[in-house]
């Protein structure tokens, strides 16, 4: 075949212009059957490469053999190569115009040699999915009115092979779990625990573990370190089977200096504009349109080929400011003066525009950590079009005041509070992410002032706040049964803690906690705006305690049923008789309690039915007097009341522990 029959004039038109959404269908290397001749096509673009070769075994790495041919002015370069098969290593040989000779990697390569090899491999993407049912259904979804509770995850060190770790005299082997493992451990685990989504940190090939995956060489290559494409496949295939989502984290914003990546790819900066100093690595270059036409349909390869529900995009707001990680040093500014990327922000919008052309129903989540504004709203408002951003303020705030010692507290009492006055201007998601646990900033547990006990209880008080605030929520591993230690990428995770009696506890709190989650539709049908919160008492500084409601949509204006109250106390200290506001009069009943002995507390709970008085209290017409147990959460639900004349029951959907 000719090298300009498998790529026409067209999708090259298309590709310089940043529309080719699709371009891992006609770039990289595709193994065809043409006229009956067997071999693979292979395209690159190097527009300032002076001639550009494919080298592999089958030619010794001789560039001398195999001459791409230049794709009019496209700057892509073709070749068809009879014979090379599906298995076969490669990689571009490109000479540049000072005449320096490089080795390069595929950019669209489907496979990648394990590291520390750097070779890319011809490779098919074909496997019998088995989610159809799955896949329809999530036409049907409405993700802001249902529970999204994910469980972060990197695989590398959720649970290693320990038992068979070996040492050899240059380097110390893998032991990671295969894709096919994880499947067999790491699903009935999320599944058990009750989480609705697994979001796994990046699973594109880098070639430094250290990176976790932010600094990726191959964009659609699923990283070799724990099996094939085809085995990534059937991991998230049985994901679907048993009804949890599976998201991946994603960077388009840098990339990794290593020699045979995207960095000076044909002795220029193709992809890239800048140095992102504060990281050591390659900005991308987003006035290209050709960086758009890669990044985005790498976007949609992830959706297309591996099923994925969503993207979390890492690193925004090092997209968007031109001055990012500066720190003070010279940087350009845009042509309207200001330090706004403008070319980013076009990237971005139309990034999202055509991923939900394609998938209504993905999940486009922004790792965005600066007041940049409207983030999560559409583009004809002014926004950056994503559905979700990660909510790093109330992150920041509410681990900042819950290491603070028990006195010291009321005087933060706003940083508390202080996430309602803007808990609804975007979209957002509550991270208790990967970024909290590392570099010093300690375990979640090891955060907590007091004693042993007392640490388990403030951290079981968080979790009881992350799930009954506004807004979805993502948990990284190890936190669901209190891992002391921070997370460390090259071990697993201190699974011996749960010979231990309160980290075993720690984790079944966990799961009835998510559990509760699932179950009340107040916690998660109405989680973007006041309809679905009110205070009871926001500034109760003395005492830290928190009391507000959280309610779904079945309601009306007058007379709300479907609704909780939640009552937090972020103090070791007890009270037998408290009173709190109620909306209505009616009987309510506790419906969890995380000061459970089930859960490692003292078990001062409320039980059977409480009666609310009509006594006003914290602006309520009617109030409950109750037990506050110390540092913990009790979430009370109505279970009767008067409408019409009629007595209407609903059922609880937890215990406390009676």
């Amino acid at each position: 075949m000719s090298n300009t029959e498998f790529i026409t004039a067209e999708e090259l038109y298309f590709f310089n212009e940043g529309k080719l959404h699709h371009s891992y269908l006609r770039f990289g290397a595709h193994v065809l059957n043409c006229g009956g001749i067997k071999g693979t096509h292979f395209a690159v673009w190097a527009p300032n490469a002076l001639k550009v070769s494919v080298v592999g075994d089958f030619n010794d790495w001789c560039g001398r053999e195999n001459f791409m041919i230049p794709a009019g002015e496209s700057g892509v370069w073709t070749l068809f190569i009879p014979g090379l098969k599906e298995g076969d290593l490669y990689k571009y040989e490109i000479t540049t115009q000072e005449k320096t000779v490089l080795l390069k990697a595929d950019p669209f390569a489907f496979s990648s040699e394990k590291r520390p090899s750097t070779a890319s491999i011809i490779y098919s993407l074909t496997y019998p999915w088995q989610d159809q049912g799955w896949m329809m259904s999530r036409w049907e979804s409405k993700i802001k009115e249902k529970p999204l509770l994910i469980y972060e995850v990197h695989l590398g060190s959720w649970k290693r092979n320990e038992d068979s770790y070996e040492k050899t005299a240059n380097n110390e082997q893998d032991t990671f779990l295969s894709y096919e493992e994880l499947a067999e451990q790491l699903i009935p685990y999320v599944l058990d625990l009750g989480y609705t989504h697994i979001e796994l940190l990046p699973v594109m090939e880098h070639p430094y573990d250290g990176s976790w995956g932010y600094q990726v060489t191959g964009y659609f290559s699923s990283t070799s370190r724990y099996g094939t494409p085809q085995q990534l496949m059937a991991f998230i295939d049985k994901c679907h089977h048993v009804g949890i989502g599976v998201i991946l984290d994603w960077v388009p914003g840098h990339f990794c200096k290593d020699s045979h990546g995207l960095g000076r790819f044909d002795g220029t900066s193709l992809y890239e504009a800048d140095v992102h100093e504060q990281w050591g690595t390659y900005k991308f270059d987003f006035s290209r349109t050709e960086v758009w036409s890669f990044l985005i349909s790498n976007a949609l390869f992830w959706f297309d080929q591996y099923h994925i529900e969503g993207l979390r995009v890492d690193g925004v707001s090092s997209m968007l400011y031109l001055d990012y990680g500066k720190e003070g040093r010279s940087w350009k500014r845009n042509s309207q003066g200001g330090r706004e990327d403008l070319a980013a922000i076009a990237f971005l919008r139309q990034l999202n525009e055509v991923v939900f052309h394609y998938y209504p129903e993905a999940l486009m989540i922004a790792e965005e950590a600066t007041d940049w504004p409207l983030v999560s709203w559409p583009e004809e408002l002014g926004g950056l079009s994503f559905n979700y951003k990660w909510n790093m303020g109330w992150m920041n705030d509410t681990l900042h005041y819950l290491e603070l010692d028990f006195d010291e507290r009321p005087k933060h009492h706003q940083q508390l509070t202080f996430s309602m006055m803007y808990a609804f201007a975007e979209n957002f998601i509550l991270p208790l992410s990967h970024d909290e646990v590392v570099h010093g900033k300690k375990s979640l547990l090891s955060k907590m002032p007091g004693n042993y006990e007392q640490k388990f209880a403030g951290l079981r008080s968080l979790y009881c706040y992350f799930i009954c605030h506004p807004g979805k929520k993502l948990c990284f591993m190890g936190g669901e049964f209190a891992q002391f230690s921070e997370w460390r990428f090259d071990h697993e995770l201190d699974w011996l803690l749960l010979n231990y009696e309160m980290h075993r506890k720690h984790q079944d709190f966990t799961r009835a906690l998510n559990q509760l989650y699932r179950n009340e539709r107040s916690l998660w049908e109405n989680d973007h705006n006041w309809s679905g919160f009110s205070w009871i008492d926001a500034t109760n500084s003395k005492q830290s305690i928190l009391v507000f409601c959280r309610y779904s949509h079945c309601q009306d204006k007058v007379d709300p049923h479907e609704f909780l109250i939640v009552l937090i106390n972020f103090q070791p200290v007890a009270y037998e008789k408290f009173r709190i506001g109620a909306p209505r009069l009616g009987l309510y009943s506790e419906i969890f309690s995380s000061d459970q002995h089930a859960f490692g507390g003292s078990h001062l709970l409320n039980p059977g039915f409480l009666c609310a008085q009509n006594v006003p209290w914290h602006n309520q017409k009617y109030s409950l007097e109750i037990r506050v147990p110390p540092l913990a959460s009790v979430i009370f639900k109505p279970l009767i009341h008067k409408h019409d004349s009629t007595l209407i029951f609903h059922e609880g959907s937890g215990s406390s522990g009676k």
